[in-house]
């Protein structure tokens, strides 16, 4: 191993650049991990998870059409909502709960569980088990949206079939006690369901039509409705994209790559080849704020008091990681 290698193993610095101990992680690459040999266990397709998905995204299509007759306060809230539930995600479950690469106080973690009980993707300890497994076992038989299957599986193929028995083993041995004695994390699975008809749909829908008359009908399918699927699609796109189509200045031995667009989309989750290489980082970039407003919002939080504790990794060890592994792509900035 070399000295570069050693120390990407051991250890990770805060944004106060003090050096912080390795904790026992989950979501770094188990290279020990071996598919198992012969014929793969049959594909069995959920079908009423395909009916729910073709008449979602049938109804966010509808909603397109249904823009032109929308109030503009029904827009600028359908953008605050995707805004809102999208952080659910990205500040919340993944760069929060599943990497644990910052810390939150108690109201910020609150707004974050509601925001993603908005976003309607899993309950935030589902989310964020099913994410440790995926970098843990990337593009392996035990990664829940392996891209080698395909764009369609890595995007949305996934979710409308059962889980890959190796998914579901290497789940359940991975250690997620933070996330069990987290009261927020454990309260909003405890009442997801009510939540999301709430969070996901009540509100987005109730708000433009009762603070400003706007017709139920254009409120449900375009807050909710279509707000919804472009969310889920945003962030399926760094399942997708992200894992096929890019340059990779970091690891070129990985398949996760850089993708400004699927940065854009899903408020700075593009930046995957990165966040691959060095998934404690909270701002999952090296270039800070560009293209990544998940890291402003957290800086921001950081500005008021209700987060700390920021992981970075140094520039040293970035410029290390490049020479050794990169593509020869990468630019600065």
């Amino acid at each position: 191993m070399t000295e570069t290698e050693a120390l990407e193993k051991k250890q990770h610095k805060s944004s106060s650049g003090n050096v912080l101990p390795e904790a026992t992680r989950e979501d770094v690459f188990d290279h020990t991990y071996k598919e198992k040999e012969g014929p793969k266990p049959a594909t069995v397709i959920v079908w009423k998870n395909v009916l729910l998905m073709t008449f979602l995204h049938i109804g966010a299509l509808y909603g397109v059409f249904l823009i032109p007759s929308a109030a503009p306060l029904t827009l600028l809230w359908s953008t605050l909502c995707f805004l809102i539930s999208a952080l659910g995600v990205t500040a919340g479950a993944h760069r929060l709960w599943s990497h644990r690469s910052y810390k939150a106080t108690l109201p910020l973690r609150i707004f974050l569980g509601v925001a993603n009980s908005m976003a309607f993707q899993n309950d935030i300890f589902e989310w964020a088990r099913d994410h440790r497994v995926h970098h843990k076992y990337s593009e392996t038989d035990a990664d829940p949206h392996n891209a080698v299957r395909g764009f369609f599986f890595a995007h949305i193929g996934w979710l409308l079939v059962r889980k890959h028995p190796d998914v579901i083993e290497k789940g359940r041995k991975l250690e997620l006690n933070d996330l069990l004695s987290d009261k927020v994390v454990m309260f909003q699975r405890k009442y997801y369901k009510p939540s999301v008809l709430l969070m996901c749909f009540f509100v987005p829908m109730f708000v433009p039509w009762y603070l400003w008359g706007e017709s139920l009908w254009v409120a449900y399918f375009i807050p909710a409705l279509l707000r919804y699927t472009l969310v889920l699609n945003a962030t399926w796109l760094v399942n997708s994209a992200a894992h096929m189509w890019g340059n990779r200045p970091y690891d070129k031995n990985i398949n996760p790559r850089e993708n400004k667009f699927v940065a854009f989309s899903a408020i700075g989750e593009g930046f995957h080849n990165y966040h691959h290489s060095f998934p404690y980082d909270y701002a999952t970039s090296e270039f800070g704020c560009k293209l990544n407003l998940t890291t402003c919002f957290i800086d921001c939080m950081c500005f008021l008091g209700l987060a700390k504790d920021r992981k970075r990794v140094s520039h040293e060890l970035v410029q290390a990681r490049i020479q050794r592994t990169g593509d020869g792509s990468h630019r600065s900035g």
